[in-house]
């Protein structure tokens, strides 16, 4: 919602700059795709690394019984 006032504003101020946002947000959203989906990749690639560690610790890590 703030967002959205920002841009009446910017567009009350200048509207070409406001014209020209409107139009490149899409295109630049588009670009930016490709780049949210390789993280969110790295980011499970990174959770099961981090489950292997932690779970080959706890196994390791137990106390023994006398």
């Amino acid at each position: 919602m703030a967002a959205f006032f920002l841009w009446i504003i910017l567009f009350f101020l200048c509207w070409p700059i406001a014209y020209y946002a409107l139009v490149l947000y899409p295109i630049v959203w588009l670009l930016t795709l490709p780049f949210r989906l390789v993280g969110i990749a790295v980011n499970g690639v990174f959770g099961l690394l981090q489950r292997y560690v932690y779970a080959s610790y706890s196994v390791t890590a137990r106390p023994r019984a006398i």
